[in-house]
Formats: structure tokens, sequence, C-alpha cells
């Protein structure tokens, strides 16, 4: 019997790297398959999809298996930028690593992969997924074992197809063993730096970079009485919550305390800003979503207790779905929850299984 062929999405990053070896140690047979996305200004300074690459094929034939690269920049653009644009202008702020993994790593990605021949594609992803053990048949995306680490949050719209037809070879395993495996078998990247962030935008100035796509739209800013106490730049510039580049300065009745953004008026073009981390405008003890997705096809179970996240470093936060159906979510939680985002994604664990979510249309 021939082994079976997993296609690892090699990104010249360590992750991914130990991925390829973990596996081809394993016994399976191996292809690395390096992704391109994003074309426009790709240099040095701002992606470094270039260095990549060579990352990528040096890792590639230390280990000993092939390698090819596939563009998918026009698929991403499509598919993840102009969303990523349109939530923008509307005031709201998308997550577009979630939608990239639904979009392309695991479905562009998974494509390609099964018409090279694959049986099965891996990632290096802190994540597991196994066959639930009380309904055979149904896959389910469990949390890292590395919870510092675990980025099930951003595979919450990962489906069954999906699910059944990918590895996660690195989530019963700490960071710094995956550094260590790459400095035990002398893998060019064993202390790269880890990517942050959207690679579109690098290490630039967020709104400079949206500001080539998103033309400035100036208007006040001003406090919930409605005293005008700056101007912003544009709507789509700000999220809930954010602290820097108001450009703020202090007044004779300010309390001291540093401003935050608590809300947008997009009829009026207006920023609405508070003073101090726990003004009363920053907390919320429930929301609503939609655009639900559940990994295992069923929606939770109403009254029941479980957990979510509202952003990714969040700790889980006790919750219940008080309603859901087809189109929306109610969710409330134990405790107040600090600047709930508008698009941004809400994700619901039962203990450390994952069991999708939507995205966030407001606080309630």
């Amino acid at each position: 019997m021939s082994k079976p062929h997993v296609i690892v999405g090699l990104s010249g990053g360590v992750d991914s790297s130990v991925t390829a070896l973990l596996l081809k140690q394993q016994g399976y047979h191996v292809t690395g398959l390096f992704m391109k996305n994003w074309e426009d200004d790709d240099t040095y300074e701002y992606c470094s999809s270039k260095q990549d690459l060579i990352d990528a094929v040096s890792v590639a034939d230390k280990i000993g298996i092939d390698i090819e690269a596939v563009n998918f920049s026009e698929e991403y653009k499509e598919r993840v930028f102009t969303n990523f644009l349109e939530e923008y202008q509307a005031g709201r702020t998308p997550n577009p690593d979630i939608l990239c993994n639904a979009e392309i790593k695991f479905k562009a990605f998974l494509n390609h992969a099964m018409s090279l021949g694959a049986d099965l594609i891996a990632t290096g992803h802190y994540a597991q997924v196994r066959e639930n053990p009380i309904q055979p048949g149904n896959f389910q995306l469990l949390k890292a074992d590395d919870g510092s680490k675990d980025q099930s949050y951003f595979l919450s719209r990962l489906n069954q197809a999906q699910l059944s037809k990918t590895l996660f070879p690195l989530g019963k395993y700490l960071k710094r063993e995956v550094r260590e495996i790459a400095r035990e078998h002398g893998l060019i990247n064993a202390e790269k730096k880890d990517s942050t962030g959207i690679c579109f935008i690098g290490e630039r100035p967020f709104q400079e970079f949206l500001q080539r796509y998103l033309p400035r739209q100036p208007g006040i800013m001003r406090t919930p009485e409605g005293k005008v106490v700056g101007e912003h730049e544009g709507l789509m510039y700000y999220t809930l919550g954010q602290r820097q580049g108001l450009k703020i300065g202090g007044s004779r009745d300010s309390n001291g305390e540093p401003w935050f953004v608590a809300g947008k008026d997009m009829v009026s073009n207006e920023l609405i800003v508070v003073q101090g981390h726990d003004h009363p405008l920053l907390q919320s003890d429930g929301l609503t979503a939609g655009q639900l997705h559940w990994i295992s096809g069923e929606q939770p179970r109403t009254n029941w207790v479980y957990a979510a996240k509202t952003r990714y470093r969040q700790p889980d936060a006790p919750c219940e779905v008080d309603a859901v159906n087809d189109v929306e979510a109610t969710i409330r939680f134990g405790q107040h929850q600090w600047a709930i985002t508008p698009g941004q994604s809400v994700v619901v664990y039962e203990s450390n299984v994952c069991l999708g979510g939507g995205i966030i249309n407001g606080a309630i």
C-alpha cells in the first residue's frame, strides 16, 4: 500500500517547516506548497514573500521533499481583500485572517492539493482535529495544547469537508519544542521571527496603508454628551477601544484619563470618544452576531454554559447562547466584556472544542 500523500502549506516559517519534517518522519509522502497571496507592493520592506520562498525551498531541500509554488493573489484579492475594504468602509473592523483561512488556505489550497493527487493537506497552525468520539464521521476542531499559541479562533469557519482532509501536527507541541526540533535538524529558519499581523500591511502604519484604498473623510470627534474634542481623519481608520493615534489634547475639565474610541455615527460622520478604560460605553454583557457558521453543522444549545472570545488574545469568557437561528445569534456573558467590536468574530467553545461562531453585528 502506498503511503498517504500529504501536501504541506510551506510558508518559509519555522512552524510549517517542522510540520513537514514531522509528517515525513511519520511515514507520509510529503510535498511542500508555497502560496503567494499578495502581489501589490510586495517588497522586502513590507512583505517578505521573496525571502519566505527562499527559506521554504531551503527547508524542503534539507528535509528531502519536493516543493512547488502557486499564486493565489487573484483569489485573495477577490475573496478576502475586497471584503476587508468593504467592511472598513462600512465602519466595521474585519478579521481578514479568519476569512483567508476559510477561502484561501483551506479552500483554494485544498482544491489545488487535491488536483495534484494529495490525500490530505497540513499546515503549521496550532490546533487539533479529531473525529467526534460519539458521532463517527463528524470532525471536531480542538484547541492546541499550547494555550498561548492556540489558533483555533482563526480556524473557526472551517467546515466538515475541510477538516476531514486536514492535519495539524503541531497541536500537541509547545512553541519552544517546535523551535528545538528545528534546531536539532538544522533548519535554516529555526530562529526566524514569527510573522505577525496581515502580510499586505506589513510593519507600516495601518492608516497609511488604508488611505491608499479608502480616501480621508474628516469629521468631528465628540464625547457622548456632544462636546467636540477634536477631528478624525475618517471613521474607517478607527476601531472601538482604540487609544493610540487619537491626537486629543487635555482640557480644563479633563479627568486626566486617556481617551478611547467608543462609537461611530456613520450618518453624521462623527467619532464618539470617552475617557477611561472602564467607561460604561466600553462595557457590554452581550452581543448579536450574523454570518453564522457552526463546524458540526448543528446549532449550539441555548441556555447552556459555553465560553467565547470576541478577539484573539482575549481569555475565554463564560457565556450562554440566548437565542440562535439560521440568521443571527444572541450571546450573553457572565461578566462585562470590553469594547465588543462590529466586524470582529465571536467564537464559541465547549471545553476545548471550537464550535464555530459568527461576525459581530454589535453589542447589546
